[in-house]
């Protein structure tokens, strides 16, 4: 199994908690912290993808350089 999952060039981790019956993760090697969840592994992709947009236009709205 794979931890991790790929979009746009950003890492986002995966995990599954048991007790709550969800996947969640955040985006790894960014000096922010951007989660996201979802009640399917199917869903968690799409989740982590979104985030990665949204990331990105909160990133060029205030002006903040990524590389």
């Amino acid at each position: 199994m794979n931890d991790t999952i790929n979009y746009k060039e950003f890492i986002g981790s995966v995990n599954f908690s048991e007790e709550d019956g969800v996947f969640y993760g955040k985006i790894e090697g960014i000096n922010d912290l951007i989660t996201y969840e979802a009640n399917s592994s199917d869903l968690l992709k799409t989740a982590f993808e979104e985030a990665v947009d949204d990331y990105l236009d909160i990133c060029i709205e205030v002006g903040k350089q990524l590389h």
